[in-house]
């Protein structure tokens, strides 16, 4: 009776992992992140979507072929996820800690691509930022530096 419990269990926990999902690498979980970031006042802007796209041109050396891939299956993973401890657990894993600290200014850039914040980008950033394990002050330090930048045009 045990043994048929057990066998229910792995094949039913076992299912949604035998399913062909796509593998999550470091480039696709910075991208469902950003997407997080044009998604999360629920308009993406074309100037927030250009800007994403050089983005991860310009970091993972991509070109727009490429780079429309990654957007695509990163909005795709976006849509189908539950949570984003699969995308930040690989990088809380894989990068160090300036390296999340400069996804957060990413994120920010992203944020006021369209010359607007609006609270429900500025609370995912925050709540992205404690999921990366991003201080506080990091994460204002961050914000203050992308708002001089945009002043500085």
């Amino acid at each position: 009776m045990l043994d048929t419990v057990q066998q229910f269990f792995q094949r039913v926990l076992a299912t949604p992992q035998s399913e062909s999902r796509e593998v999550i690498t470091p480039q696709l979980a910075v991208a469902a992140l950003l997407s997080e970031i044009l998604r999360a006042d629920y308009q993406t802007d074309p100037e927030e979507l250009a800007l994403l796209r050089r983005m991860l041109m310009a970091q993972f050396s991509l070109d727009e072929g490429a780079v429309d891939e990654l957007v695509e299956q990163a909005q795709r993973q976006v849509d189908e996820a539950v949570d984003h401890f699969q995308y930040v657990s690989l990088l809380n894993e894989r990068y160090d800690y300036d390296q999340r600290v400069e996804l957060i200014a990413a994120m920010w850039r992203l944020a006021y691509a369209d010359h607007e914040l609006a609270a429900l980008e500025e609370h995912r950033i925050r709540r992205l930022a404690d999921l990366l394990y991003v201080t506080h002050s990091d994460f204002i330090r961050t914000k203050l530096a992308v708002q001089d930048e945009l002043k500085r045009g």
